[in-house]
C-alpha cells in the first residue's frame, strides 16, 4: 500500500516552477483543437500524403465507424480544411476526400507547433 502524503496549505498553494507554467503554456497557445482531436489529425495526416482517400478506406485505417468518421469529417469539411466528392461506382455511393491548401497549412502549423512544444519539453527536461 502506498502511502498518501498530505501537502500543507502553503505547499498547495505555491506557484507552481516556472517551468511548469511555460510548458503549459507553450502547449496552450496556438493549438488548432480541431486538429488536435485524434480522429480528425489522423484523417488530415492520411490525405496529406495522397491526392485523395475515400470513406471507406479512411474507416478502416483508423479503425473507427461510420458515424464517428463522418462527424469528424463533417468538421474538418466546415472549416475547409478537406473537400467531398459524392459519387457512384456502378451502383455503390462513393464518397472521396481531399486535403485543401487550408488543410494542409493547417496541419503544417500544427505539427510546427508541436515540434516546438517537444524541443521546449527537451530544454526543460535537459535542465534538470
Amino acid at each position: 500500500m502506498v502511502a498518501k502524503r498530505k501537502l500543507s496549505k502553503s505547499a498547495a498553494l505555491s506557484a507552481p516552477p516556472k517551468a511548469v507554467v511555460s510548458a503549459t503554456r507553450v502547449a496552450s497557445e496556438g493549438v488548432d483543437k480541431l486538429i488536435h482531436e485524434p480522429v480528425r489529425l489522423g484523417v488530415l495526416c492520411a490525405l496529406a500524403g495522397v491526392e485523395r482517400m475515400s470513406f471507406v478506406e479512411l474507416k478502416q485505417l483508423l479503425s473507427t465507424t461510420d458515424g464517428n468518421l463522418s462527424v469528424h469529417l463533417r468538421r474538418l469539411e466546415e472549416a475547409a480544411y478537406l473537400t467531398c466528392a459524392k459519387g457512384f461506382r456502378g451502383r455503390t455511393p462513393h464518397t472521396t476526400y481531399q486535403l485543401t491548401d487550408a488543410g494542409r497549412a493547417a496541419l503544417e502549423a500544427y505539427v510546427n507547433h508541436m515540434e516546438a512544444l517537444v524541443r521546449h519539453a527537451n530544454r526543460v527536461f535537459r535542465a534538470r
